[in-house]
C-alpha cells in the first residue's frame, strides 16, 4: 500500500487563524474608511499631501493609523496565503506522499488557469479521501459556493474599486467586507471538510509496520521444531 502523511490538522488550524486575522484587519480598515477616510483625504489635499505645523498634528495620528491598518491587512493576507498553500500541499501528500507541491503553485499563480484550477485541485484532494458517494452533491455545492464567492470578491477588489469615484482612501466598503467574510467562511468550511474526511479515512486504515515480523507457519518451521 502507499504510505501517506497524517492529515494536516495543524495546517488547517493555521488557515482558520490567519483567515480570521485577515477578516478582522479588513474590518478595521473598512471601519476607518467609513468614519475617517473622507475627512482625512480632504485634510491631506489641503496640506498638499504633506501635513506640517501645529494644525496638522491631528492628521499625523490618522495617517499613522491608516498605514498600520494597511500593513496589517497586507501581513495577514500573506500569512493566509502561505497557510492555505501549506495546508493544500500537505492535504495532497496526506493522500499520496509522493505528491508534488508544483501543481498547487501553478494552479494559483498562472493567470487564467487560476480562475478554475484551484477548485479542481481541491476537488481532487477531496476525492482522494474516498468519501461516501452520498456526500458528493453536498461537497460540490460547498466547493462551488466558495469558488463563486472568491471570484466575486476578487472582481470587487480588482474591477469595482479602481472605478469607484466615491472618495475615501482605498474605496473598500461594506460590500467588499461582506464578500470577503463570505468567501473566508466558505474557504474555512472546505478546509474543514477535507481535513475531517482525511482524518476519518485515516482512522479506518490499519497500517502494519514494516519491521513487524510474522511468526513462521508450522509448515515452514525447521524440521524438528514443528509442533
Amino acid at each position: 500500500m502507499r504510505y501517506a502523511q497524517p492529515p494536516p490538522t495543524k495546517a488547517a488550524t493555521a488557515v482558520y487563524v490567519t483567515l480570521t486575522a485577515q477578516v478582522l484587519s479588513l474590518g478595521a480598515l473598512v471601519l476607518f474608511e467609513q468614519t475617517r477616510a473622507d475627512r482625512l483625504a480632504e485634510q491631506l489635499a489641503a496640506f498638499g499631501g504633506r501635513p506640517s505645523g501645529a494644525d496638522a498634528e491631528a492628521v499625523v495620528g490618522a495617517v499613522t493609523l491608516f498605514a498600520v491598518l494597511i500593513m496589517l491587512l497586507a501581513g495577514t493576507t500573506i500569512a493566509a496565503a502561505a497557510a492555505y498553500t501549506t495546508w493544500l500541499v500537505r492535504a495532497r501528500q496526506a493522500n499520496d506522499r509522493t505528491a508534488s507541491s508544483r501543481p498547487v503553485v501553478l494552479a494559483w499563480m498562472v493567470p487564467g488557469v487560476n480562475l478554475l484550477a484551484p477548485a479542481l485541485l481541491l476537488d481532487e484532494v477531496w476525492r482522494g479521501t474516498r468519501p461516501p458517494l452520498d456526500r458528493r452533491g453536498r461537497w460540490l455545492a460547498l466547493l462551488a459556493a466558495w469558488w463563486v464567492s472568491w471570484l466575486v470578491m476578487v472582481a470587487l477588489i480588482t474591477v469595482r474599486l479602481p472605478l469607484d469615484s466615491s472618495g475615501g482612501l482605498t474605496g473598500a466598503g461594506v460590500a467588499e467586507l461582506a464578500a470577503f467574510v463570505v468567501s473566508a467562511a466558505l474557504c474555512a468550511a472546505t478546509v474543514r471538510t477535507v481535513t475531517r474526511a482525511q482524518c476519518s479515512h485515516g482512522a479506518g486504515l490499519r497500517v502494519v509496520p514494516r519491521t513487524t515480523e510474522l511468526p513462521p507457519s508450522p509448515e515452514s518451521a525447521p524440521i524438528g521444531q514443528a509442533g
